[in-house]
């Protein structure tokens, strides 16, 4: 695991480390984090920077580092033969993330990218149900940004959940973006097929930070809240908790995309990155459109 910020932190080590079979090893430059954590969870091997980790002769690697070092390390990896998870997005900009699926593909080597949405139970269950109408909301309270920053590392989530939910393919698109003072505040996406509407937005000046996603279609509506709650309106209004002692890593996905990767690597399947590049192509759209 190389990077162990919050997310990592929180999310990523507790399953990694839950994992029977696995040799962890733990990668960042900051040591009293490195060592904090070796320590809290019992791992020995340790290292301050990717050539260590790969001359250790590792398998895998989760990169969870900042978004602007993801090509600096990805791509090293790939090079030296090893599959590669990689926190959304694959970089910020829709070059280096072609060269870096190129290279994957070169290296018959696994490039699989965070999107963990897709492995979340109230999204996944999503599917069953027809999707004539998608609705996704990710907003931020009193947090404009600029717009290369927001739409890659954030709104990136709700391009791809739409995609994801698309229930046939995607022959159309509209953007609209509200920018002041060279800061993004909101971002409309639609994406349209035959039969179907998705539309995804993020206000980043919202009253509050949430996220919802909702489909409809004959007679048929569900909505989840904050990938927690899930709200079914056929004949009334029932609302369904996540039980109290499902994990927040199960509940946002986490656990089974990491358990995904895992099995690809021990049963020598290679995961490609090529439909989580169109959600990348989409982002720098995202972007043009801002600037």
């Amino acid at each position: 695991m190389i990077g162990l910020g919050d997310i990592a932190e929180k999310a990523y080590l507790p399953v990694l480390a839950a994992q029977p079979g696995l040799d962890l090893h733990l990668c960042t430059r900051n040591s009293k984090i490195l060592d904090r954590l070796g320590d809290t969870y019992r791992i020995a091997d340790r290292s301050t920077s990717v050539d260590d980790v790969i001359k250790s002769g590792v398998e895998a690697a989760f990169v969870h580092a900042a978004t602007g070092a993801h090509r600096e390390l990805v791509e090293p990896l790939l090079d030296a033969g090893v599959h590669v998870y990689v926190d959304k997005p694959i970089a910020d900009n829709l070059a280096d993330c072609e060269a870096l699926v190129r290279l994957a593909k070169a290296e018959k080597r696994s490039l699989m990218v965070g999107f963990n949405r897709r492995y979340a139970p109230g999204y996944t269950g999503l599917l069953a149900l027809p999707r004539h109408l998608v609705l996704m909301a990710k907003n931020r309270e009193k947090n404009p940004d600029v717009p290369r920053r927001a739409i890659f590392d954030d709104f990136i989530h709700v391009v791809d959940t739409l995609r994801f939910l698309a229930p046939g393919e995607v022959t159309g698109s509209r953007i609209r973006t509200r920018v002041r003072d060279g800061l993004i505040e909101h971002i409309v996406l639609e994406l349209s097929g035959d039969g179907f509407t998705a539309i995804g937005l993020m206000n980043r000046v919202s009253g509050a930070t949430e996220e919802t996603c909702e489909v409809m279609g004959d007679g048929v509506k569900r909505r989840v809240v904050n990938l927690g709650d899930v709200i079914d309106y056929v004949g009334g209004e029932t609302l369904t908790r996540r039980p109290d002692w499902v994990p927040v890593a199960r509940q946002r996905g986490i656990e089974r995309i990491c358990l995904e990767f895992l099995a690809a690597v021990r049963d020598g399947r290679t995961i490609s990155a090529d439909d989580a590049l169109i959600s990348h192509a989409i982002c720098e759209d995202i972007v043009a459109n801002a600037t």
